[in-house]
């Protein structure tokens, strides 16, 4: 029979990353937890949430330490049993994206540690994701002063955090309110884990990536192959459209798209489908443009009641997958998105890339276009042009 003092110490431990400093959970402020050979107190000081061993028992509470706000250590964060993997943090978990993104990353068997932060319900999000019966352990983190700690150690940061889109509201409209929230998440970033992957979700992706960029630069913490703007979205319908007009499994068909992730930018390559296959003029229009108003279809749908957060959920998990396969040394991961590139004259620019450990690690080139692509490339750099220069400026005013 399991003595309780190992019964007491596991408790500890789910108190320590259920109940994060400074979370807003009704703990009272002294624990007390008594037997004949263990008698521990936790204090909630502040920012702080100190386990204290009253006893002289060394090694029973020592999966438990306090480091700057931290309740558990990074290198003792992980479940019992739990397998070897990486440490992911949402920045934005409690919204409409990130409690279904948050799910479904605890899902993952590639994550050991997934840090939930927000800057409202953290901590209830967490504990319900607490109790997947999943591999990753799951600690929250609430407002301004934990962001560094849920940051800190982190391997990949996939940040959806800002306001959503509303009817009549453009990706452009979202910029006053979403650029000063990217800006921020982006210095606590440079400060906490300079050498993590971000996979950056907040709208508008044309802007908000060039204002990480500049963030990052300014700390001298840059490096572009680690700066991604997911844009899986604009892939994931494009392949359920073109599968519908083809008759076909959405899973058996790839369909790049490339330029950025708003409206025009949004550029589908009907011509380079997998498996190959050859569209009419009329089906071409229908599915460029439905692929480039797809977010608009959703929001309008829903009348007023929320954007597409369950589809981004679901793309943002797939490319941060594809992150993690790629840092594990996976061979051959090719995704699109929206990286610092050479491809055109633009600093920024979706299209395949090839991750690895370092993130990008190689831009392919855009192939051949047939001449309405061509066409579309132009409308494309255009209005990427000023979209990415606003985020420029942005940082630099």
């Amino acid at each position: 029979m399991e003595s309780s003092v190992g019964a007491n110490g596991r408790i500890a431990k789910i108190s320590a990353h259920l109940f994060p400093p400074n979370s807003q959970e009704p703990v009272d402020n002294h624990f007390v937890t008594e037997n004949s050979k263990l008698r521990f107190l936790v204090l909630k000081f502040g920012l702080v949430f100190a386990v204290v061993v009253l006893n002289n028992d060394v090694g029973i509470m020592d999966c438990v330490k306090v480091e700057d706000g931290s309740a558990l250590s990074r290198g003792d964060c992980r479940a019992k049993g739990g397998a070897p993997g990486f440490k992911v943090a949402i920045v934005g978990a409690a919204g409409g994206i990130g409690q279904p993104l948050a799910m479904l990353m605890k899902m993952n068997p590639l994550v050991s540690v997934l840090h939930l932060y927000d800057v409202v319900n953290a901590p209830g999000v967490t504990a319900d994701i607490s109790h997947m019966d999943t591999g990753a352990v799951v600690r929250g983190f609430l407002g301004q002063p934990q962001l560094e700690s849920a940051l800190t150690g982190i391997d990949l940061v996939i940040i959806p955090a800002g306001v959503p889109r509303k009817p009549g509201m453009t990706r452009d409209d979202l910029f006053k309110i979403n650029a000063g929230i990217v800006r921020t998440i982006c210095e606590g970033i440079a400060k906490a884990c300079p050498k993590a992957i971000v996979n950056l979700i907040s709208n508008p992706v044309n802007s908000t990536v060039p204002i990480a960029a500049e963030v990052f630069k300014k700390a001298g913490t840059y490096d572009p192959k680690r700066l991604l703007g997911v844009t899986m979205l604009d892939v994931v319908r494009a392949n359920t459209f073109v599968a519908e007009v083809l008759g076909l499994d959405p899973r058996e068909v790839d369909v790049p798209v490339v330029g950025g992730h708003a409206g025009v930018t949004i550029l589908p390559l009907l011509s380079q489908v997998k498996p190959p296959c050859s569209f009419t003029k009329e089906e071409t229009e229908y599915l460029t443009n439905r692929i480039q108003n797809g977010g608009t279809e959703v929001v309008e749908a829903k009348a007023g009641a929320g954007s597409a957060t369950l589809s981004m959920a679901y793309a943002a998990v797939k490319f941060a997958d594809a992150c993690l396969r790629g840092l594990r040394g996976d061979a051959g991961v090719v995704e699109c998105a929206f990286v610092a590139s050479e491809v055109t004259e633009l600093p920024f620019f979706a299209t395949k890339v090839r991750l690895g450990r370092g993130g990008a690690e190689e831009i392919y080139q855009l192939g051949p276009l047939n001449e309405y692509e061509r066409v579309g490339l132009e409308k494309a750099k255009t209005e990427l042009a000023a979209s990415i220069q606003k985020g420029v400026s942005f940082i630099k005013k």
